[in-house]
């Protein structure tokens, strides 16, 4: 076990995701396309992602590409009680900034799947050998995937890449099924 509880990990972390943006974002561009070569990419209808923030791995080529691959886009909305929802992407002009202020669906309950194909799962740090992560913060996406029976996939730039948890793993954390990285 590491002497370094998460919050402090997360809070070193976010720092090093800030001082490597340039690089991440040149990571960017291979890791999307070894995306898009797996099966999981090729056979999935639905897609679920998030709108990026500057420090992630960007989304928009992903988002732009489910598009024209004819693929469905869910977002996540934050919801009481630190749940999510996942809705259609409606188009960029239709987001609105939640408390977080990140961009996001507006609540529409006929726009929601909680069981798309492919779920790209963002975070701050991967473990390569048991597939745990690190997130931003608030325990979301550990909620919504203790339920979800899809595909979990993350894109790992360098940065974010270890090849064990430094971190603490705890009960409730969920493993991604699938990591990529530059070197997989």
């Amino acid at each position: 076990m590491t002497s370094i509880n998460k919050k402090d990990f997360r809070t070193q972390q976010l720092t090093n995701l800030q001082a490597a943006m340039h690089t991440t974002q040149a990571e960017a561009t291979v890791l999307t396309n070894l995306l898009f070569e797996t099966d999981i990419w090729q056979t999935a209808q639905t897609i679920g992602t998030t709108i990026s923030n500057p420090i992630e791995l960007p989304t928009g080529g992903i988002i732009e590409r489910a598009l024209q691959d004819k693929k469905q886009v869910y977002l996540p909305k934050t919801m009481p009680h630190r749940q999510m929802a996942f809705l259609e992407y409606p188009g960029h002009s239709q987001l609105v900034k939640n408390s977080f202020r990140l961009l996001e669906p507006a609540y529409d309950e006929t726009k929601m799947n909680q069981a798309v194909d492919l779920m790209i799962v963002p975070g701050v740090a991967f473990a390569q050998d048991s597939h745990y992560r690190v997130g931003f913060g608030g325990g979301y996406y550990d909620r919504f995937l203790a339920n979800y029976r899809g595909h979990t996939v993350a894109l790992v730039p360098q940065v974010m890449n270890f090849e064990t948890a430094n971190w603490p793993v705890e009960d409730f954390d969920i493993a991604i099924d699938y990591l990529i990285t530059a070197s997989n």
